[in-house]
């Protein structure tokens, strides 16, 4: 391949790459239109019943700007979506730690607290939402149910993975370079514990980084989920097909 042919590649990668920024640029800037926010607060039904603000519409710009940069943007999920999905795996949820990466204002980690999982995890990367959801959970929860949910601030590439049955939830948080890692510190998590994992991803634009290990099988889904579990669980954790 010539110079002048891989530099023109790369011209064209860089001009994709500053095309799509600024297409995320726009819609960001849209949604702060008054007609536009009247019509994306209609996730708030939710946080009005509990009174909390999982809700996406009160973000701050600088807020949704670093979104960009991180490579998603948050939306919570819908709580009846969460329920069905959740509700459906057929697992014996007293037995296993839920795990939301890209939690945001932690809307998944309160949906989770409604069933008996012996510990939920929210991870976040920006510091705000996680601030908010600490806020969220001690507005939600009290005593003993509180103490069953763990915040954490960071990248989730460097999350250490617990030793035990893992659900781990995925609301499409990551850029796919991002999703490629994290599979791989949890494929070395499971090697080294042995222990039942289920991933539920939602909205699963980057299901093929799922799909394309040898160590996880498809068990379900459609164009909204796809449930996989590690491959050679004995019983298959008891999961439902």
């Amino acid at each position: 391949m010539s110079a002048w042919w891989r530099e023109s590649l790369r011209l064209r990668g860089f001009w994709r790459s500053l095309a799509s920024l600024g297409t995320s640029l726009y819609e960001v800037l849209r949604d702060y239109a008054p007609a536009r926010r009247r019509l994306r607060y209609g996730d708030l039904e939710y946080d009005w019943e509990y009174h909390v603000d999982t809700t996406w519409s009160n973000l701050r710009l600088g807020t949704r700007l670093r979104e960009i940069f991180a490579g998603r943007m948050y939306q919570p999920i819908e709580a009846d979506l969460f329920r069905e999905v959740i509700g459906g795996v057929g697992i014996d949820y007293r037995q296993f730690t839920f795990i939301d990466l890209g939690s945001g204002k932690g809307r998944a980690l309160l949906l989770a607290s409604e069933f008996p999982f012996r510990h939920i995890i929210g991870v976040e990367l920006l510091p705000e939402l996680h601030a908010i959801a600490g806020q969220n959970l001690d507005q939600y929860q009290a005593g003993a149910q509180r103490q069953r949910i763990e915040l954490l601030c960071g990248d989730a590439r460097l999350f250490c993975f617990p030793q035990e049955p893992l659900l781990v939830f995925l609301f499409d948080p990551f850029p796919e370079h991002v999703l490629e890692q994290v599979v791989v510190n949890l494929e070395e998590s499971v090697r080294q514990s042995g222990c039942a994992v289920v991933v539920v991803y939602l909205n699963p634009i980057s299901e093929h980084v799922l799909s394309n290990t040898n160590w996880l099988r498809r068990l379900r889904g459609n164009v909204q989920h796809a449930v996989y579990t590690a491959k050679g669980v004995p019983g298959d954790c008891g999961l439902e097909r």
